[in-house]
């Protein structure tokens, strides 16, 4: 008989960015305290389920929001490049919330093509990297559970692409909150079921930057 396993994607917490700077795949970026009790309030959250694999992206803000859940089941973090944040032309700028990096003229060169996008990675690329890992984590963990700590356009990408909708989109309406579970239900090697849930939902306090 077919085994079922559950594979989450995890978006990391919220970030210390007084600044509103897009960071991207930039280094040193590391979670507010409010980003660590979003942390600690998905390992409570979780850490009851049958978990026997935790994978990461390698950026310090995913790491640290995958260390409390960790240290609550007793896995080794397993660091994986194809769980990173997007790549992204305009990271390092000051964006402030939302959309604001479309207020400065000097970016709309990159913005000739948001199809595919013509500011940073591919889509189809993000898709292709998240399946993989999806597909190596779901067999690490078969007949169990998998977290895979990502962020928001990782995630969103492959969700839209699992449920056959198009890739291109409005950043705004993403629904892929801060340290968020986007979970994939799998019968076999057939995937049955997507979910969503917030367990640290009450905590957010405010939209967040895009690339993130």
């Amino acid at each position: 008989m077919a085994e079922t396993t559950v594979v989450h994607l995890l978006r990391h917490g919220e970030v210390h960015n007084p600044q509103g700077v897009l960071y991207g795949r930039l280094p040193g970026y590391h979670l507010s305290e409010t980003g660590r009790l979003m942390a600690e309030t998905v390992a409570k959250a979780v850490g009851g389920r049958d978990i026997v694999a935790l994978y990461s992206s390698p950026l310090e803000r995913a790491i640290e929001t995958a260390t409390p859940l960790a240290d609550k089941l007793g896995l080794e973090i397993v660091q994986d490049e194809r769980l990173i944040e997007a790549g992204n032309l305009l990271e390092g700028r000051m964006v402030g919330q939302g959309l604001g990096v479309l207020r400065n003229p000097r970016n709309y060169r990159y913005f000739w093509n948001p199809l595919r996008p013509s500011w940073g990675e591919p889509y189809p690329v993000i898709v292709t990297r998240m399946k993989s890992i999806i597909d190596d984590a779901r067999a690490a963990a078969r007949g169990h559970e998998a977290v895979l700590v990502s962020h928001q356009l990782p995630i969103w990408a492959i969700r839209s692409a699992a449920e056959g909708r198009r890739l291109w989109h409005d950043p705004r309406r993403r629904q892929c909150a801060l340290a968020s579970l986007t979970t994939l239900t799998f019968d076999g090697d057939r995937l049955v079921s997507i979910g969503y849930s917030e367990p640290a939902g009450s905590l957010q306090t405010g939209p967040s930057i895009p690339g993130a």
